[in-house]
């Protein structure tokens, strides 16, 4: 198969992914078969100190990620907050990473190759090649991952685009169901309904939504008391 007809399949079969998670799954192994590496995995950057594997196609990898936490630096981090490649012959004797080369040396990482996953509006972290051998990348695996992360990029960002319009439309059909059920009891027009709600939403401090959840699920309960969630994830702030 040619360079053409890979990534043409690649950006296919990335589009047919339903989720997030799998689109990112799907990166990985299509790395893997892309380069010349062993294993491939990408990193999710929150904070420097919070990171997220959210791919591996070996347990190695999430161990080597984690690695660059314990000992603070590594090229995974450093193409995030620095330049968008990072490519080392032999980590173990790499003066940029002088604890965490010799840590996935034991591993048995030797070879590193890693590559900022972003799009022009947003980092979302690196895809990282790792191979056992000693001069594993050259020049050309650079100019085909730098490509290869160009496609995955748009398809993260799609991904993440299409759940969060899902996580959208969920909520607004929740709300219509608490508006339903709220006219047919108490006799209200779906504006007033809607106003219950969101005042309910500000008096307690929550969401909007979870205000609409708890009137479905106790719709069969009239005396129900509402209760706001322990969880401060439904809270409308911090």
């Amino acid at each position: 198969m040619d360079s053409s007809t890979f990534f043409s399949q690649m950006a296919l079969d990335l589009h047919d992914e339903p989720t997030a998670e799998r689109t990112i799954e799907l990166i990985a192994d299509y790395a893997r078969i892309a380069t010349t590496c062993d294993d491939a995995g990408i990193m999710l950057v929150h904070a420097r100190n919070q990171i997220e594997t959210a791919a591996a196609t070996s347990q190695r990898v999430g161990e080597s990620h984690n690695l660059q936490i314990v000992h603070d630096e590594g090229p995974c981090l450093d193409a995030i907050e620095g330049e968008a490649v990072y490519l080392s012959s032999d980590v173990t004797d790499d003066p940029r990473w002088l604890k965490w080369g010799p840590a996935v040396g034991e591993l048995g990482i030797r070879s590193v190759l890693s590559v900022r996953l972003e799009t022009r509006s947003r980092r979302y972290g690196s895809l990282n090649l790792y191979a056992d051998h000693t001069g594993a990348f050259d020049e050309d695996d650079v100019a085909v991952a730098t490509i290869f992360v160009r496609h995955a990029a748009v398809a993260l960002a799609n991904a993440h685009n299409e759940a969060g319009l899902q996580v959208a439309i969920d909520a607004r059909k929740l709300i219509g169901q608490a508006q339903g059920i709220l006219m047919e009891r108490f006799d209200l027009d779906a504006d007033r309904a809607f106003d219950f709600l969101r005042r309910q939403s500000q008096a307690h401090n929550v969401k909007l939504r979870y205000v609409a959840e708890w009137v479905v699920e106790h719709r069969n309960s009239p005396d129900a008391t509402f209760e706001t969630p322990e969880l401060s994830g439904d809270r409308t702030t911090p």
